[in-house]
């Protein structure tokens, strides 16, 4: 599959790059997605969250009625999860969601995903190119000129560079990522995916080993 490189003025070159099939047209495998995507959200997850059970909760231990005659049930705290400020029964606990996935399950997704965004027809290829002070408005141009402003764009570099990475920081619809760190999870929640001649060839290299 070839696809014609545009500059950043959004115009075509005369160069064009051939997208490896083993990356970029394999047979979708969605489990895999649905696994590496799962992975992701689990490990942003805190998972600092924490109620008081009956044990933690500061109350008078003193009897609230007497056992027997009332018609009622026993009680004998005002800890018990039954009454308003009791503690909690089976609350949550912190917890570490993160768990393990298989490296090449990880890379089956990532090709799957670039997969369905190739079939999209959601890859840009853009020449490199760098910026020589970080500056929001260069980066805005650049959707700009490819008529990608109002829509969710991820920009994937051979290796990290500080002034694009800086540019497109303000900008609520863009991320910016190496090929190293590219996820399924990025690639799939954004519309466009724009890869640079460099990180093509990184990409080939990462989910190839």
């Amino acid at each position: 599959m070839e696809i014609t490189i545009v500059n950043i003025s959004g115009k075509k070159t005369s160069k064009k790059v051939a997208l490896n099939k083993e990356i970029f047209g394999i047979e979708p495998n969605d489990h895999a997605i649905y696994l590496d995507c799962k992975q992701h959200m689990a490990n942003q997850r805190q998972g600092t969250h924490k109620s008081k059970e009956r044990a933690e909760i500061h109350r008078t231990t003193k009897k609230l009625k007497r056992q027997k005659g009332t018609g009622g049930a026993r009680a004998g705290s005002m800890k018990s999860p039954i009454f308003i400020g009791g503690g909690r029964v089976f609350g949550p606990k912190p917890r570490d969601y993160s768990f393990k996935l298989n490296k090449k399950v990880k890379q089956l997704a990532r090709k799957s995903a670039l997969t369905y965004k190739a079939k999209e027809e959601g890859i840009v290829v853009l020449e490199d190119f760098n910026f020589e002070v970080p500056k929001t408005k260069n980066y805005s141009d650049l959707l700009k000129n490819l008529n990608l402003a109002d829509k969710k764009t991820i920009l994937v570099l051979a290796e990290s560079n500080k002034n694009v990475y800086l540019s497109a920081r303000n900008l609520g619809k863009t991320l910016v990522t190496t090929a190293s760190e590219l996820t399924t999870y990025d690639v799939l929640n954004a519309n466009n995916v724009l890869l640079t001649e460099g990180s093509v060839k990184e990409i080939e290299k990462v989910l190839n080993n």
